[in-house]
């Protein structure tokens, strides 16, 4: 929750505007519960979306769900199925380890990766890409790992720029 690629994310959603809301998954820090492989976490995520929205100011057509390595996981496995979310980012998503092969977007996705991380390997996230047909969109960051180091205002401005074009 507080490394140096979610702050990346959040610089560049707040320059969009965006109010935020982080959070651990179960059995994370402080929170209570234990890890649940996806399906718990994926319903933790959409309790936050829906006491988020719950919050004064918040638009409830614009929320966007964003996650990095395996909260993209479960970003995804959450977003794609409440309503909602308007749209994803999914930020280093481990297909590498997970197999997406039933994902049916009815939302915008925007995939980001670097071309040197072996948890998300390129040629699995242009595959999926291509799955998922106009709704997505893919972002290669030359030179980054799945940690992104030395390549955080990279990340931010991606995410500045197709925040933009939304």
């Amino acid at each position: 929750m507080h490394n140096n690629v979610v702050e990346a994310v959040l610089d560049g959603l707040w320059r969009r505007g965006y109010a935020t809301l982080r959070f651990n998954f179960r059995g994370v820090g402080g929170s209570e519960g234990e890890y649940d492989g996806g399906a718990g976490e994926a319903d933790d995520a959409r309790a936050a979306i829906a006491w988020l929205m719950e919050q004064p100011g918040i638009r409830s057509d614009a929320i966007v769900l964003a996650g990095y390595s395996f909260g993209a996981m479960v970003a995804v496995r959450a977003g794609f199925a409440d309503p909602a979310v308007a749209r994803l980012i999914a930020v280093a998503l481990p297909i590498g380890m997970t197999d997406f092969g039933t994902v049916a977007p009815l939302k915008p996705i925007l995939l980001v990766s670097g071309d040197r991380d072996s948890y998300s390997p390129i040629d699995k996230l242009q595959a999926l890409e291509a799955k998922l047909g106009s709704s997505a969109q893919l972002e290669v960051v030359a030179g980054a790992d799945h940690f992104f180091g030395g390549y955080e205002d990279m990340l931010s401005g991606i995410i500045e720029r197709r925040m933009a074009a939304s």
